[in-house]
Parts: C-alpha cells; sequence; structure tokens
C-alpha cells in the first residue's frame, strides 16, 4: 500500500523501529521447519518462507536500489521470485506457485533478511525515510498474514499441531447479554487527517452522512453462532445474500472455519470451544446471513469508524476483525501514489468487503480506528468476527 501525508519521524527512532519489526519478524518464523516454511496450503495463501523473503524484496527494492548508491542486489532472481503485484518491477513467479520454491531454503531466507537490514542501518537514506516507514507497515501486515497462513497451514493436518501455545494473547470474552449503544448521527468527519502514519486507503478525511442506528456493546460469540446453527442458519436461503447461498452449497459450508465439533484449532492446535469467545473465522457472507437471522444488520464501516473511542463498547480491537457492511473503495478525491508503491489499492478496490478493528494476531500499536482491512467475502483463514448493528 502506498503511503500518505506523515509527519517525518526522527531517524533514530525510525531506525529502532525498523530493526525492531525486523527481528520480530524473525522471531515469528523461529518455531518453524524449512518444511513449515515452504509449503502452501491455498492459493490465497502465502509461505511463511515466501512473506519473510517478500517483506526483505520490499526494502531492497524500494530503498536500497532506488536510494543508495552503487547497491548490489543480494541474488538478481529474487527480484523475479519474490514480487507481489508490482507490475511495474516486472514479471513475477505465480502468486498459487510460490508453495513450489523449495529453493531458496530456509537459511538462505534469513540470510537474504542480514544481508538487507545491514545495508538499510548503514545507508538509511534521508531520502528514503518514507519508504522505509512504509515498509515497517507494510512487514507488520504479513507479520499478521504469516500467523493467519500457518495457521491455516497447520490446520490441513489431521495431527493438528500447534504453532506455539503463547503465539498470540487470549481472547477477551464478555458474556452478559448485549446492550445497544446509541450511534452518532448526522454528519460526521471520517477517514485519517491527523499527521502520523496512515496507508493511502484511510484517506482523505471527508464528511459523510450516518442515519439514526445503535451498535452492538460486544462481539457474537461462539454461543449464539451455534444457536444459529441450531436454528438451521446454513439451511435457509432467506438469510443469505444470492451469492453467499450459492458458496455455502457449493463449499458445504456448515459452520465457523476452524471448528472440530466441540472444539476449534487455533495457534495453540486444538482445544476447547469457550462459549463465550468471540466468533472467529468467519466469511462476511456468513457474518450477514446471522445478522439478518439476529434481527440486525452489519455497521458500516463509517458507523463503526464514528464510535471506535466510545467508552461504552468493548472489544473494538485486539480481538476480531470485524465485518462491515461497507464495500472497499476509494474516498471522494482519492488517487493512488505515483509509481510502483501506489499500484496496491488502486488494483484491489473493487471485489471486497471492508473489515474494521484489529485482531489478536495483528502487532501491537499498529491499528488505527481509521485503518481499513479487506478481503473477498468468502475469506474465512483470517481472525475475523461481528458486531451486530441495527437502525435506531
Amino acid at each position: 500500500r502506498a503511503i500518505m501525508a506523515t509527519q517525518k519521524i526522527a531517524a533514530d527512532a525510525l531506525a529502532h523501529c525498523f530493526a525492531a519489526t525486523r527481528a520480530r519478524t524473525l522471531a515469528l518464523a523461529e518455531p518453524l521447519s524449512d518444511a513449515d516454511a515452504t509449503v502452501q496450503s491455498m492459493p490465497d495463501a502465502s509461505p511463511a518462507k515466501w512473506h519473510l523473503a517478500h517483506t526483505t524484496w520490499f526494502f531492497e527494492t524500494f530503498v536500497l536500489r532506488d536510494h543508495v548508491l552503487g547497491y548490489r542486489v543480494f541474488d538478481p532472481a529474487y527480484h523475479y521470485l519474490f514480487n507481489s503485484y508490482y507490475d511495474g518491477e516486472g514479471d513475477r513467479h505465480a502468486r498459487h506457485n510460490r508453495g513450489m520454491l523449495t529453493r531458496p531454503s530456509l537459511d538462505d531466507i534469513r540470510a537474504y533478511r542480514a544481508h538487507v537490514d545491514t545495508a538499510v542501518l548503514a545507508a538509511f537514506p534521508d531520502a528514503a525515510r518514507d519508504l522505509i516507514e512504509l515498509g515497517c507497515a507494510h512487514e507488520a501486515q504479513h507479520q499478521e498474514l504469516l500467523l493467519t497462513d500457518i495457521l491455516h497451514l497447520f490446520a490441513q493436518s489431521p495431527v493438528a499441531p500447534a504453532y506455539r501455545a503463547e503465539a498470540v494473547q487470549t481472547i477477551t470474552a464478555v458474556a452478559e447479554p448485549i446492550k445497544w449503544i446509541e450511534g452518532p448521527s448526522g454528519v460526521a468527519e471520517v477517514g485519517h487527517g491527523a499527521m502520523g502514519f496512515a496507508f493511502d486507503c484511510e484517506a482523505p478525511r471527508h464528511k459523510t452522512y450516518l442515519a439514526p442506528h445503535a451498535l452492538a456493546d460486544r462481539l457474537v460469540t461462539n454461543a449464539e453462532w451455534q444457536a444459529f446453527i441450531d436454528d438451521g442458519g446454513y439451511a435457509r436461503p432467506d438469510l443469505w445474500l444470492s451469492e453467499g447461498w450459492a458458496w455455502v452449497r457449493a463449499e458445504s459450508i456448515a459452520g465457523p472455519l476452524y471448528w472440530r465439533g466441540d472444539k476449534a484449532f487455533g495457534l495453540n492446535g486444538l482445544h476447547p470451544r469457550r462459549p463465550a469467545d468471540p466468533v472467529t473465522h468467519i466469511s462476511h457472507y456468513e457474518a450477514d446471513a446471522y445478522a439478518r437471522w439476529a434481527g440486525a444488520r452489519l455497521p458500516t464501516e463509517f458507523e463503526w469508524e464514528a464510535a471506535a473511542s466510545d467508552p461504552r463498547l468493548s472489544q473494538m480491537f485486539d480481538s476480531v476483525w470485524q465485518w462491515t457492511a461497507s464495500a472497499y473503495l476509494p474516498y471522494p478525491g482519492y488517487y493512488a501514489e505515483p509509481g510502483a508503491v501506489g499500484e496496491y489499492n488502486g488494483k484491489f478496490m473493487s471485489g471486497q468487503m471492508v473489515l474494521r478493528g484489529s485482531s489478536i494476531a495483528t502487532p501491537d500499536g499498529t491499528s488505527r480506528p481509521t485503518t481499513r482491512n479487506f478481503f473477498p467475502p468468502t475469506a474465512r483463514w483470517q481472525f475475523s468476527g461481528l458486531r451486530l448493528a441495527r437502525d435506531a
């Protein structure tokens, strides 16, 4: 994603951020074998080895190659292997075949990272500081993806291996009955407008109208989702969007992605499913169907944003990403940044739905009330759940 208006961060603080971000990615990969880090469990996921290399490719390409005179790339083949969607940077290895890259090895990728890290910290070009800051935010996103992709990979194994018992913090459970909290209405300003880092899709700040509405004070729980299942929620076409119903039937969807009877599979392996925990790993289609079953609806992304700091609302951050009713579209006045780093949002503004908040896999301090996550409406391998809304 491209960077938007930002206040220059001090060089020493940015260098610390860079070093800490790079170290955290290596720490997340530490429990993985070379085989764990190589396999790709589905086309939408990427091997851990690829995450480690692609985030390094970003710094080597946009910081070192473009801003450090005389820099020599670590391996010319890596430019093709670890590009993702940057057409302006040329051809790339097909996304669905990333799991076929048995070479370079995981140790080779670690050496690549060390080489690039040393070069970035030694040169630290002032002209590339915005790109370094963007690269750190970009890598934080890949840290979350690394965890969700490993979870999906390990879920395919009949022995249900744990990634690491203490991998992520425990989701805060809230079992009290839902209370409805009236949200702001009328004309509201939304979007990122303050100084500091934000992705370009969070701007420009603009006015929007919010009709009278209320939001649930907490997320929907596993117990409530079980009631939806018990009432035939997955077998009632009247609850589903037409494409969602076709998807449910074609894929034989009958519950959240990682439910296994009365247990659930997570980064800590197979564990008892706790009724009061927020339901997790559901698609937008499922969230929308549940909301209709519950006599409610999904909030718009701007209803969510306008209420993000309301202390009466719990679990707004750090539990699960929350599906909204909003398509991922550009804000009024949006334009893509020039150059290759501006390619991302302009291409992905179509066919995606917005999620707000953050999850237990999101790195600390990287989510804002204006953050817009986005996935196709069938996506379930992310830590995604829902909060209900209704018209007032």
